[in-house]
């Protein structure tokens, strides 16, 4: 009972502001959080062999930037709740573009990207996991059969990529995840889908999406990936936009169309 008036007197003495533009008020503003409610394919300029079929649901740019930067890494943990609900939208899209299959819906497991040992240091807490847990929440509120599956553990060390080349940036991720002990490879049915905050090159989801597809039995569906924003890239002109489109084939998995396509080769993941 005593949250509510901890969080009123917390917002007497610092007034919330929107986490993307500054506006007094909500964490994140409606014009703001406008900006992650449109989800769509998101693939790097250069394609990594393996890349999962990914949604996000914004751009990481304008507002949405500095807003994932807040709750990333300047602990404005409330910011899940919005975060969280975007990345649900996401899920929910690419899960939507993997033809039926018999038997009812398919158990959606959302696997989180494990954080780096020096990140969980730095930061005190695992982000992404804060923001599984709330899509979990808002996609069993929408009736989907979801959960989090803690599939992947780090291993090894891996050096800043800032700077690296997209090459680079694969090279330095191979290796670096792999199968959880003790837990039991999901079942044939299910729609395992990797989730991060954001995809840039698309290194870090391509690696995570191998040691899942390694482990699936003949017949599963595609390893899926979603995240809260994807880098943006110039859209060319003359090209229709683009929808997910998810077959059994890892190679047959395209975006028709590339002009929407979210990511872009700067940043980092």
């Amino acid at each position: 009972m005593a949250g509510p008036w901890i969080a009123a007197l917390a917002d007497l003495v610092l007034p919330r502001t929107c986490a993307g533009c500054g506006t007094p008020g909500a964490v994140l503003c409606p014009s703001c959080s406008g900006l992650l409610a449109r989800p769509r394919p998101a693939a790097p300029r250069r394609v990594p062999w393996g890349f999962p079929p990914t949604a996000a649901a914004g751009a990481y740019a304008g507002p949405v930037r500095p807003a994932v930067v807040e709750f990333k890494e300047r602990g404005r943990a409330e910011l899940a709740v919005p975060l969280g609900a975007a990345l649900a939208l996401a899920v929910a899209a690419v899960v939507s573009a993997v033809p039926g299959r018999p038997g009812g819906p398919a158990p959606v497991l959302l696997v989180p990207v494990p954080s780096s040992p020096a990140g969980l240091r730095a930061r005190g807490r695992d982000h992404v996991r804060e923001l599984t847990g709330r899509a979990v929440v808002e996609l069993r509120a929408a009736g989907l059969p979801a959960r989090e599956a803690r599939l992947l553990r780090r291993r090894g060390r891996v050096r800043d990529s800032a700077g690296l080349s997209v090459a680079q940036r694969r090279a330095n991720l191979a290796g670096t995840f792999r199968l959880a002990d003790a837990v039991p490879v999901p079942g044939p049915r299910a729609l395992m889908v990797v989730v991060d905050d954001v995809v840039t090159t698309g290194a870090t989801l391509t690696e995570a999406a191998a040691v899942l597809a390694a482990a699936r039995p003949a017949g599963a569906p595609p390893v899926l990936a979603a995240v809260v924003a994807a880098t943006p890239r110039a859209a060319r002109r003359g090209r229709p936009g683009a929808d997910l489109h998810v077959v059994g084939d890892r190679s047959g998995n395209v975006r028709r169309g590339s002009g929407d396509r979210l990511s872009g080769p700067a940043g980092s993941d």
